[in-house]
């Protein structure tokens, strides 16, 4: 691949971009970012890339777009591109949230592109360039979405380019992606935040000084509950229904460990509480994650 564009430089887009120089992928890759502070860390760390501040010249000799953006600004992004834009651009996109996407996509792109949706399963509660990694994709998932009128073709440089920078790949519909994503990732991130909200209203309402005795569970939630807002609020409104329906059934059961909690039902909480246990063994041996205790973890 000779040029790659990618549109958004943070945390995903910069580590796409140290990926891609790294693994020697591509011989030009440019970047366009609106925000100023990120351009200008862009350029205080040297980053391998080229800086463009509109699409009219660049991108009809683009062979690959990346939009590596915030949810709520891909229709604005798509109506700028569609003006430059030639049949034989591959368009992805490294979003966690896939079938409203998808429609925002399907009703503003011009006729004949391609759009081909990316999800990387990979990230960090930090955000921006400066936190960006050439090994963050390194034996992580990456989610390929194929719909019928998926370009083939276009998938297969995909599974291509995202091998190439270490990713493992899994294809699924948009419909799919977000039911899996909703209870593995949204749901999860939903629950952190309130959690960490619960805590300060408790502390506020008690007058106790709780948040520095947090070296335990409140403390791994505080991390997730620290992941970029905007980014967030995207994704809880662009998968509302599967959301709304994994929060149901969460509260469908800890309304069922409160009542167990309360008539003390020691045969039921054990069989929970054990049965929950083996969920983590499962996914160090799927290695989502190493045995190591994560207290002090360097990385």
């Amino acid at each position: 691949m000779k040029n790659i564009l990618i549109i958004g430089c943070g945390l995903i887009g910069s580590s796409v971009l140290r990926a891609i120089s790294h693994y020697k992928v591509s011989k030009n890759v440019f970047v366009y970012e609106k925000s100023k502070s990120n351009l200008s860390k862009i350029k205080k760390l040297k980053l391998p890339c080229t800086i463009i501040t509109d699409f009219k010249k660049t991108v009809p000799n683009i062979d690959l777009i990346i939009v590596c953006t915030p949810l709520s600004e891909y229709k604005g992004i798509i109506l700028k591109l569609n003006k430059h834009l030639l049949p034989k651009t591959i368009i992805t996109d490294i979003g966690s949230s896939k079938e409203k996407s998808h429609n925002v996509i399907k009703e503003n792109l011009k006729r004949g592109i391609s759009w081909t949706s990316s999800h990387p399963i990979a990230g960090s509660e930090v955000s921006g360039p400066v936190h960006g990694k050439k090994d963050l994709f390194l034996d992580k998932w990456c989610i390929l979405i194929r719909e019928s009128n998926t370009n083939q073709k276009h998938l297969s440089i995909l599974r291509k380019f995202w091998t190439k920078i270490g990713s493992k790949i899994s294809i699924m519909s948009s419909k799919k992606h977000d039911r899996v994503f909703s209870m593995t990732s949204h749901l999860p991130h939903l629950i952190a935040y309130n959690l960490v909200k619960t805590a300060t209203d408790f502390e506020r309402k008690q007058k106790y000084e709780l948040i520095k005795f947090s070296a335990g569970g409140l403390r791994d939630f505080s991390r997730i509950a620290a992941s970029n807002e905007i980014m967030w609020r995207d994704i809880f409104f662009n998968n509302q229904k599967n959301i709304s329906d994994a929060i149901e059934l969460f509260i469908k059961n800890l309304r069922a460990f409160k009542k167990d909690i309360e008539s003390k039902n020691n045969k039921l909480i054990l069989k929970k509480l054990i049965d929950t246990k083996k969920v983590r063994k499962k996914i160090i041996k799927l290695k989502q994650d190493i045995s190591e205790p994560d207290f002090g973890r360097k990385n």
